[in-house]
């Protein structure tokens, strides 16, 4: 498979849908107006983004997503609605991010020798060596490091954009760029452009814009509301286990080898693949659900987190029948999930089929799949 526009997808798809909710954060009230700035090229201030070195840094991050999606349990980040985070980094290695989950808190830290994850609501913390990660959320991961994360999404659609300039802004009081991606004309996509505010001194993202077609309001907003540049306090990458919590070793939760055989014969049923390219690449599989559920059950028994039981095959796809709509063609029949930044349509026979394109590209692409 071509990992590299798999990445396209994963950036145009579930970045921008919220696995990293990534976007531009509102310009806050009060900003001033637009900075004066030299003018600069965009081919070059795209290449300035890709290889900048950000250093030590420190702010609070803001998400703002309108995706027509509900409200995650314990996951605000993902759901529609407001939310934030804090993050720091010494610019070498060291970091910690405070994510609030409603009425708790996950509090990620790497102190440069141990890799830290504190659950306020669990009372667990969990630790692995410098540079690795504990099993966090999807969302906390793509928070933990929102400059890298926007510089991804750059990096896998620029390829396939029309690329320019659109003035200059202030965000989080810092002056910037306003770089635009427009799809070519030969891309068939719900979105019609990213924009990235880009800082005019470091060339690091400090927000990021996903905007669909028939609509001016972004679908999806995040970036920084503060941002301190420069040596952070020291004590703020050191990590003491909170008294009482549970403190387990991240690198002795191995799966089973059933858990590696059942893993691997899911990927391999499912094989994923995709069909088109750019802006409009559908990430096409077969899941076995039956199959799914099980390896979800054996994942979720050993972290301690199964408070219901797992449904069945029919339970699964009775959920995800409540959440789209039907739909039929000459590839079969199913239901569609659709978000302003893209869609999911899951066959009745297990087929999937995954984009930011419109309905008719994935009946297309799922037809493909045998």
């Amino acid at each position: 498979m071509n990992r590299r526009r798999v990445t396209v997808v994963a950036a145009a798809v579930g970045v921008v849908a919220g696995v990293a909710g990534l976007g531009v954060l509102a310009m806050p009230a009060g900003a001033g107006p637009a900075p004066v700035l030299p003018d600069v090229a965009a081919e070059s201030l795209v290449e300035s983004v890709l290889n900048a070195k950000p250093g030590a840094l420190g702010g609070s991050v803001s998400v703002n997503n309108d995706l027509g999606l509900p409200a995650v349990a314990g996951i605000p980040q993902l759901g529609d609605g407001a939310s934030g985070l804090r993050v720091w980094t010494d610019g070498a290695g060291k970091a910690r991010v405070q994510l609030p989950t409603g009425e708790s808190e996950k509090t990620f830290v790497d102190d440069g020798e141990t890799a830290w994850l504190w659950d306020s609501a669990k009372q667990t913390v969990t630790k692995v060596p410098h540079g690795a990660k504990p099993a966090l959320d999807p969302t906390d991961e793509a928070a933990a490091d929102p400059v890298e994360a926007a510089r991804r999404v750059v990096a896998a659609i620029k390829e396939y954009s029309t690329v320019s300039v659109d003035g200059t802004a202030r965000v989080a009081n810092r002056p910037s760029y306003e770089l635009v991606l427009t799809p070519k004309p030969t891309e068939k996509t719900v979105l019609r452009e990213v924009r990235v505010a880009v800082d005019s001194e470091l060339r690091i993202p400090l927000r990021l814009s996903v905007l669909t077609n028939g609509t001016d309001a972004p679908a999806v907003q995040v970036g920084f509301s503060e941002l301190t540049v420069g040596p952070q306090d020291a004590s703020l990458f050191a990590f003491t286990p909170p008294a009482g919590a549970k403190v387990v070793d991240g690198t002795e939760e191995k799966p089973t080898a059933e858990d590696r055989a059942k893993a691997e014969q899911l990927l391999g049923a499912a094989d994923p693949k995709v069909v088109g390219e750019g802006w409009d690449t559908v990430v096409v599989a077969r899941v076995p659900l039956d199959q799914l559920g099980e390896v979800q059950k054996g994942v979720e028994e050993r972290a301690g987190q199964l408070d219901a039981r797992v449904p069945d095959q029919g339970d699964v796809q009775g959920l995800i029948k409540k959440l789209g709509k039907q739909v039929s063609g000459s590839w079969g029949s199913g239901t569609l999930i659709t978000t302003r930044v893209g869609g999911v349509l899951l066959a009745d026979d297990g087929r999937v089929a995954a984009g930011a394109v419109p309905e008719q590209v994935l009946t297309e692409a799922i037809g493909q799949v045998k």
